[in-house]
Order: structure tokens, then sequence, then C-alpha cells
């Protein structure tokens, strides 16, 4: 492989193995991660948990790439009882963003690297795909396993029938911090669109694909020097054919703006909008994503 055409980081990479039937996508984020990460200054928990999340929703925001630039993925994590109370991340042609809301005091009691059933208690994951073209699927799961990717492998398990293997990597890097991840799954039929009725958790290509991709370490999804070519051949080299499919760049986005929030707000009535307003007559909407702050004097 050319190293000038390889991709490293903050952009997406789908492959696929046609004699086993796998799709798959894999991720390294670096800037991107940071620029969502800057928007409030979370504790080493809460950053590694939305580091975790914004590297799944870009995994499976990838998936959406067929649909078009408005398709748009969404996961939340929410619970009425937990440390963290709602944990939230979208995808949308390339742009990531994602929010935590939690109990600092609470958080503080839990210790250096709290469990996921510390931080949520009896939770709920609920995945999201928006086509873009007025379709909508939603699956709701409990937040069960110890990361989120486990949850996130039951949903595709229990919701879509598709066997999934996710692997998530996360660190503090000397000059912000690095996530990575490899989203893989075994298709019906080794045809992308079909009904899946002969899926298998036990067929013979897809335990192949599962151990293989049970392989890879954290360094080396993390290891700037591999391309993520490379994870993809370091896996995979032994097959008749690995096909790469370039995806999309990513970056931060948060969709907010002074425009919208006025034809959000515009929406109450007129009693209920001076209801909103502060001592100085101006309605403030907050942004959770980017922590902006909107003054609208309507």
């Amino acid at each position: 492989m050319d190293s000038q055409t390889e991709t490293f980081a903050d952009k997406l990479l789908g492959f696929t193995l046609p004699t086993r039937s796998a799709r798959a996508r894999v991720v390294r984020l670096d800037r991107v991660i940071d620029d969502v990460l800057s928007a409030h200054d979370y504790p080493p928990p809460v950053t590694h948990l939305l580091s975790e999340a914004l590297v799944l929703a870009a995994l499976m925001g990838g998936l959406l790439k067929a649909e078009g630039d408005d398709a748009q993925l969404t996961m939340q994590a929410q619970t009425q009882e937990g440390v963290v109370s709602l944990l939230i991340c979208d995808f949308r042609g390339g742009e990531l963003r994602g929010y935590a809301d939690f109990d600092p005091e609470a958080l503080s009691k839990l210790g250096a690297n709290p469990s996921l059933s510390a931080l949520f208690g009896q939770g709920y994951l609920a995945i999201t795909f928006e086509t873009g073209k007025g379709q909508r699927y939603q699956g709701i799961v409990p937040l069960e396993g110890d990361t989120l990717g486990e949850a996130c492998e039951t949903y595709f398990s229990q919701s879509e029938q598709v066997p999934t293997m996710i692997r998530i990597a996360s660190r503090a890097a000397s000059d912000g911090r690095v996530a990575a991840g490899l989203l893989i799954q075994h298709l019906a039929d080794g045809e992308e669109g079909r009904e899946r009725l002969h899926v298998r958790m036990d067929h013979p290509d897809w335990e192949h694909v599962a151990t293989m991709t049970g392989t890879i370490s954290h360094d080396e999804l993390l290891d700037p020097t591999l391309s993520l070519e490379g994870i993809a051949w370091r896996l995979f080299h032994e097959e008749d054919q690995i096909l790469i499919q370039p995806g999309a760049e990513l970056r931060r986005g948060c969709r907010c703006s002074e425009e919208y929030y006025r034809s959000v707000i515009a929406r109450f009535p007129v009693d209920q909008r001076e209801e909103m307003r502060n001592d100085d007559g101006v309605i403030v909407v907050d942004c959770a994503f980017c922590a902006k702050s909107f003054e609208l004097e309507i």
C-alpha cells in the first residue's frame, strides 16, 4: 500500500471480506475527539466514556453511508438512578457531537475506573437510525455488559439479528486524547439489504472472522503509525479479498444556531415565551453539546 493514500486518523474506513460475507468499519479519532470534548471540562471517567461513545457513533453511523448526507445515527444511554443520567452522541454526514450529564459529587465517590453498571445503574441504550428518506428505525436494549461496545453488540444481536463484534480503545495522549474502534458484522447470504433469514451466530465463516478480530490489541488500534488499511490487512491478509471502501472525513459538528433556536422558541405561545425571559427580557438558550449560549430577543 502507498503510505500517502493510507488512512490514519479522523476518517472512516470500511472494508468487506466477500468470501466470508462480512463487512467492517474502522476508525481512529484524534483531533476530532479533542474538539468535541473541549466544550466541557469532563472528569477522566466521563472523558473515557464519551470517547468510547463517539467512536461507536462513528462506526455505526458509517453503516449509513449509502443513505446520503441527511442520514443520522443517534446513540443515547440513559438512566434515572445512575451517576451518569444521560449520554448522547450522534453522527451525520461525517459530523460528530456528544454530551454527557452526570452528578459530580456521586462520581467522585466511585474511584478512578468505575464500571459501566456503577455509572449507569439499571439504564438502557437506545440506538436510532434515520435514513434521510423519512424512515426511522430504533432499538432499545438494557445497558448491560462491561463496556458501551458490548451493549451495542447486544443491540445488533437482539434488535437486528446481525452477528456483530466491536473492539474499542481509548487513552490520554501527550497532546490530547485518542480513541479508536473496529466494528465487524456477518451478513446473510453475503449480500447487504437482503432478509436475514440465514444468519447464524455459529456460522463457520463468522466464527473465523470473530476469532481473527479478537486478536486485535488496544495498542494496535491506537498506534498512530499503523494505518486503518494496515489494521484490516494485519487481521485478514490470508483472505482471498479485502475490498477497501474509503469513508467520510470526520469533524465536530454541532447544528445549533440562533436561527434554529428562534424558530423553536417561536412555536411556543406568547405567555410561555414571557415566562422564559430573564430579568433583562432576554430568552437565553444553552446548547448542551457545544456549551454556547444564545441570547434571543423575540
